[in-house]
């Protein structure tokens, strides 16, 4: 089980799959996260693109982001964050797709954009693809921030043209880089 941390769910448990899945994100590190994101989250449009429980989209929503978009290729994993958005009453307010990263990605090119999205792949694949794709199509809104989780000792690099890595964080084997538009380093 996992919990949420602050807002208008905080203390409430959310459900995770079982098994090999998902890798959540500990407390700790999304406890962090969100304090380096507080001043971004009210109001913002989330995706939340390797989703797994839906953890952290689930957070944001509870820290009054807008609207989240969650997807995962596993179909237990779909269920369950459509489950959890039921229990915590946020299903109008999220919609869940069930894709490959980079078909979601490229499904989504005419949405608005996003000003927070959430990569957290298995840390044996590469997030990089992933970055360069929502950069190029557009999907990260101006002042826009992606944050990729990762294994500290494998960072997304290098990032892609058109990605600013903002800061790392390291919380033990886990690692969390942020990255802006090129355009919007100032």
């Amino acid at each position: 089980m996992l919990r949420i941390i602050a807002g208008s769910a905080r203390g409430r448990r959310v459900d995770a799959p079982k098994g090999q899945f998902t890798r959540p994100t500990l407390d700790r590190v999304k406890e962090s996260l969100f304090n380096i994101l507080q001043t971004h989250i009210a109001g913002a449009r989330v995706l939340d693109l390797y989703a797994g429980s839906g953890n952290l989209g689930l957070e944001a929503l509870s820290r009054g982001a807008d609207f989240a978009l969650f997807n995962d290729h596993e179909r237990i994993c779909v269920a369950l964050i459509k489950k959890n958005l039921k229990t915590l009453g946020f299903e109008n307010r999220a919609r869940v797709m069930g894709l490959d990263a980079l078909r979601a990605v490229e499904s989504l090119v005419c949405e608005l954009p996003f000003d927070i999205v959430f990569v957290d792949p298995p840390y044996k694949e590469s997030a990089l693809s992933a970055l360069s794709a929502l950069f190029e199509n557009g999907l990260v809104a101006k002042g826009g921030r992606v944050v990729i989780e990762h294994a500290w000792a494998l960072p997304p690099d290098p990032a892609p043209a058109e990605a600013y890595c903002t800061g790392r964080r390291k919380f033990g084997d886990t690692g969390l880089s942020f990255f802006i538009h090129e355009s919007e380093r100032v």
